[in-house]
């Protein structure tokens, strides 16, 4: 009996510190510290909610740059790719898809000049905000001409991208990236 007793006690105590007290320190750390990464990286303009840069979303119009394609539809809740290995019919069909859509989008001829693969094939969680700054490159002259862009506008533009490109991760991880939701706010900016 006295074991059972002793262990309840521990049990409790443990409880306590794992369920309640960590839990709370850690969302007080996370608030006080962390407090834009801890509410999901959300980006108001104007007081109305326009996205997290932590998620890609759709653009469906020619004066914003073209995040990357998504298997999900940029939906978060089944966050996934499509899994199709590359000897899927599907999946070479979409390769083929993407890559004649970006092309004819941005006046590239395919035979020059190389699409981007992050514009090709949809990243693992579909939700993914980054494209490589080649690829927005690419989609200069396709926005500067939407939104009837005077030369001044246009080196505006480049300098746009040219901000929002974050290096590798500690210098040395991963490729520069651009992300696309941040770019395109500084794109409607441009006066």
């Amino acid at each position: 009996m006295k074991n059972i007793v002793v262990s309840l006690k521990i049990l409790g105590v443990f409880t306590l510190l794992t369920g309640i007290v960590y839990p709370l320190l850690v969302w007080a750390v996370g608030q006080t510290v962390f407090h834009k990464q801890a509410n999901g990286s959300l980006i108001y303009e104007h007081n109305k909610l326009v996205g997290s840069e932590l998620m890609g979303q759709p653009t469906d119009t020619s004066i914003y740059f073209s995040p990357r394609p998504s298997a999900i539809g940029y939906n978060p809740l089944p966050s996934g790719g499509s899994n199709w290995g590359l000897t899927n019919a599907k999946l070479q069909q979409a390769f083929v898809q993407r890559k004649q859509h970006f092309a004819a989008q941005n006046g590239i001829d395919t035979l020059r000049q190389s699409v981007p693969a992050e514009m090709l094939f949809a990243s693992a969680s579909g939700l993914d905000p980054h494209i490589s700054p080649q690829a927005a490159l690419l989609q200069v002259d396709k926005v500067a001409n939407a939104r009837h862009f005077t030369t001044t506008q246009r080196q505006q533009l480049l300098k746009a991208v040219n901000e929002n490109t974050k290096g590798r991760q500690l210098g040395i991880f991963g490729e520069p990236t651009v992300n696309v939701l941040l770019l395109n706010l500084a794109v409607d900016k441009i006066k």
